[in-house]
């Protein structure tokens, strides 16, 4: 999963067709660390996507535009648009986010 370090390669990130998905974290986050103890298996999984991680406390404008009110979230984007949101009550488990990232090609 590739760190976004600047507003710019958030948007280059996202602008593509191929569909992207952006992880918002924080260092500071339990939850985040959890989420990090299982998502390399399903970014492997999933290697259709393009994934990037961004934290969420370096970009707080970005956050807000997006809604990412709580981390992690799994923010996806088509084309500029963001077409899926995986919200942190509902991103706990490896079951969870899988649920989430089959729902996409349903």
């Amino acid at each position: 999963m590739k760190e976004l370090q600047t507003a710019e390669q958030f948007q280059e990130a996202i602008s593509g067709e191929k569909t992207a998905i952006v992880k918002f974290y924080a260092t500071w986050c339990p939850d985040c660390a959890r989420m990090n103890m299982f998502i390399d298996d399903i970014v492997n999984e999933y290697a259709q996507y393009d994934w990037f991680e961004m934290d969420r406390d370096k970009f707080p404008d970005l956050a807000e535009k997006y809604q990412v009110m709580g981390i992690p979230s799994l923010l996806v984007f088509r084309n500029g648009e963001k077409i899926a949101h995986l919200h942190s009550a509902n991103a706990k488990t490896p079951e969870e986010v899988k649920q989430f990232l089959q729902s996409l090609t349903a």
